[in-house]
């Protein structure tokens, strides 16, 4: 285990990309983006399983178990109560107490609910849950949820499967400022760059799905993010050097020769 190695409830995680499993063309193809990602915990999201046929092939059938941690989610809930409820299901499923939390009453936008996120979170991890929640970049939310007792705080970057980036920046950045538990940047992430400015603000990780799933090569670009997302902890650890208004020349000055000329003082 190397010095860098990221903490999540007390279990060590060398890869900082987190991969959904959701959206793909094929079994196939999630296996190979999975392979090529690095990633070692991938969501999958309990309610859009096939759990009442006990012969239909769902993602569970596909993933290695030896090789990845399964992190069921709450995808697909509109309620606090269908939040708890598909929580349960998935430990009973999965038999991990991990869970991503989500709470979306809109589906148009699917914003999460940041009052409902909050009392799930507080009911679930007085049940034994590790609780990983989905939320919008609100410093004040996250840091609810944190007392609260979650394990990580999962702001989204935009609006989830749009591609459109980070948008919300600098909340993200103070978000990261004031917490003591790892920040993952969840949903909105379009491309490897969008991956690499999210851990060069010093975000812990991100979790990337639609990006991955719905591109035209699924295993390059996961391969593409894993390198996005080595390459802004290495720019986070290294540390950037300052913006400034005017331009400093990277040359030295000090010993340069001066140019003289006819009329140049001697």
């Amino acid at each position: 285990m190397n010095d860098d190695t990221l903490m999540i409830a007390g279990t060590p995680l060398r890869s900082r990309l987190f991969l959904g499993t959701g959206k793909y063309a094929s079994p196939e193809q999630t296996v190979a983006a999975l392979d090529a990602s690095g990633a070692e915990l991938v969501t999958v999201a309990i309610r859009r399983l096939d759990l009442d046929n006990p012969n239909a092939r769902t993602e569970l059938d596909f993933i290695d178990w030896q090789r990845y941690r399964v992190l069921p989610n709450t995808a697909g809930c509109r309620t606090v109560e269908e939040a708890l409820f598909t929580a349960r299901l998935g430990r009973s499923v999965t038999g991990s107490n991990w869970v991503k939390l989500e709470v979306i009453p809109d589906p148009k936008y699917l914003m999460p609910d940041p009052i409902g996120t909050l009392r799930a979170a507080e009911t679930l991890i007085a049940e034994g849950f590790v609780v990983l929640p989905y939320l919008h970049a609100d410093p004040v939310l996250a840091r609810h949820l944190e007392e609260a007792g979650c394990a990580t705080v999962m702001p989204l970057g935009s609006a989830i499967g749009s591609g459109q980036g980070i948008l919300t920046l600098e909340e993200i950045r103070i978000i990261i400022e004031h917490a003591q538990v790892p920040v993952v940047v969840d949903a909105g992430i379009g491309a490897p760059s969008d991956a690499a400015l999210a851990l060069e603000i010093g975000a812990d990780a991100v979790l990337v799905n639609t990006a991955v799933a719905r591109s035209a090569d699924p295993a390059r670009m996961a391969a593409a993010m894993r390198l996005g997302v080595e390459a802004g902890r290495a720019a986070c650890l290294a540390g950037r050097i300052p913006m400034q208004r005017f331009a400093a020349a990277s040359s030295p000055v000090q010993g340069v020769a001066q140019a003289t000329g006819a009329g140049a003082e001697e």
